[in-house]
């Protein structure tokens, strides 16, 4: 099972972010993943980052889908493959109603029919070749050409049964967030199997998103966690994997505990058939930067 990083981007210079960026290469961590939020644009801050490292990976998870025209995440994708050394990972996916239609006024009925459509346009972009795709609610016609490009790794944030299906027939595999390793042992993990193997495609990746604190306090770094995300178990698409994990919210998904204690815990990630485990780390700046150590030393 490899390591990947999320690196907490929110109020950090371009200087400090490389910095914690050339920390996890030179300990070996696979690969460095930001998230698309209000904030840096997680693509554009990757290839400003990237020549402060040379060899790890990086990932943003996830674009959302509805603002960005396939043609136009290709195009921004390619470049910054060239201008990483062809080292990225592009996560996708769906978002959720409150931000597509409570922030930008967009429409989001049947997104998982929209989301297979637009890996069906962005797939052949990525690769650079030409499109002709007109499906019931998109249309991508053009080529993407950027000397220099290698197809980048397509992600899909998949959690439900649908969307699993198109992670495993059109991509590389699925990100995941608020999944235990239970659910990805029971649900996730043979559901995008059987949608690859009919579809012929090699074994999918399962990332595993966690969040993820040292601590000798698990009961307050708990709460915490409830504090700052547990509107996500409100969201349907969280919910619905929350309700398959029986857990009540997103807290319970946490890892939480002393060295040993998470490592036993990354353990059962990786008997379950997670293939990268991202490391998030939360809690107090005292316990995150003891859970980056814990990250570093685990590889």
């Amino acid at each position: 099972m490899r390591i990947g990083l999320w690196i907490d981007e929110e109020g950090q210079t371009i200087d400090e972010i490389g910095a914690a960026a050339k920390a996890a290469e030179d300990a070996g961590i696979d690969r460095i993943w930001f998230s698309q939020r209000l904030g840096w644009d997680a693509l554009t801050l990757i290839a400003g980052v990237a020549p402060y490292t040379s060899t790890i990976g990086y990932a943003v998870g996830v674009v959302p889908v509805y603002p960005r025209h396939p043609l136009a995440l290709a195009a921004q994708a390619l470049s910054v493959q060239v201008l990483t050394g062809n080292r990225l990972t592009l996560g996708v996916g769906a978002s959720h109603p409150h931000m597509v239609e409570g922030m930008l006024g967009l429409p989001m009925d049947r997104p998982a029919a929209y989301v297979r459509e637009y890996v069906e346009a962005l797939g052949p972009l990525l690769a650079g070749q030409p499109t002709n795709y007109v499906g019931e609610r998109l249309t991508a016609r053009g080529q993407i050409g950027i000397a220099g490009a290698e197809t980048p790794e397509l992600i899909l944030a998949a959690l439900g049964p649908r969307m699993l299906k198109t992670a495993g027939e059109l991509t590389a595999g699925t990100a995941t967030s608020w999944a235990g390793p239970e659910v990805i042992e029971n649900f996730i993990r043979p559901t995008i199997d059987r949608a690859a193997t009919a579809a012929g495609r090699p074994e999918p990746q399962v990332i595993a998103g966690v969040c993820v604190a040292v601590t000798d306090d698990p009961d307050a770094t708990r709460q915490w966690i409830h504090d700052q995300f547990g509107a996500a178990g409100d969201m349907p698409a969280y919910r619905a994997v929350l309700d398959r994990g029986g857990k009540a919210g997103p807290e319970d998904t946490a890892v939480l505990g002393d060295e040993e204690t998470v490592a036993k815990e990354l353990q059962r990630f990786a008997d379950a058939g997670t293939t990268e485990f991202l490391v998030c780390p939360v809690g107090t700046d005292a316990e995150r930067a003891r859970t980056i150590q814990f990250a570093h030393d685990y590889v």
